[in-house]
């Protein structure tokens, strides 16, 4: 039985912000075994969305970043292969039923805490599930209401001001980026001509 943190995203690409909150997540968090970063499909309706490219790259940046945690951050191609538009409600209780021994809990930054009421089920996500909220930049996190403390934790994961917008941009325009981003990314890149 394991405490496994389900962290979501495009990651378009995967950087080292990214690799830093789910290595927070796996080492500092008590009680969690392990980190699965599950990459949600593109989405062609998703606003600013024209730059995103095709699941199986984004999915090969994301198994190339975890390879180097020693299998405590892995990444997870789950929604590739559910209905879409895909919801964490949906990929959560497919995970359950897939790993019934094992617990999990979602992680989400603060920016998403703040509007968390309008995920659909919210509530079932926090009271069948968990949450773990890392701040973001510019997003302090709405205060946990009593009756949730034991569900919902704010961790202090140190931050990176740095976005996978940021990431394309500073590609389209030429620079160097192969410190921003986890080992191996880089390269595969600028090899498949990405960004």
């Amino acid at each position: 039985m394991a405490t496994i943190a389900v962290m979501g995203g495009s990651y378009n690409p995967v950087h080292i912000g990214h690799m830093m909150v789910a290595q927070y997540v796996a080492q500092w968090c008590h009680g969690i075994d392990r980190v699965m970063m599950v990459l949600s499909p593109a989405n062609p309706l998703k606003t600013g969305a024209t730059d995103i490219v095709e699941d199986h790259h984004r999915l090969a940046m994301l198994r190339l970043a975890c390879s180097q945690s020693c299998n405590t951050v892995i990444a997870s191609d789950i929604e590739l292969s559910m209905p879409r538009p895909s919801y964490t409600i949906d990929t959560l209780r497919r995970l359950k039923a897939e790993n019934p021994a094992d617990s999990f809990r979602l992680v989400i930054g603060s920016d998403n805490w703040n509007c968390f009421n309008r995920w659909r089920e919210a509530d079932a996500i926090i009271s069948d599930f968990g949450l773990i909220v890392y701040p973001r930049p510019g997003y302090p996190p709405a205060a946990v209401p009593q009756h949730l403390a034991s569900r919902v934790a704010v961790i202090d994961a140190p931050v990176a001001e740095i976005s996978s917008t940021w990431i394309r941009r500073a590609i389209g325009h030429g620079h160097k980026v192969n410190f921003f981003l986890p080992p191996g990314v880089c390269e595969y890149i600028s090899q498949h001509n990405l960004y």
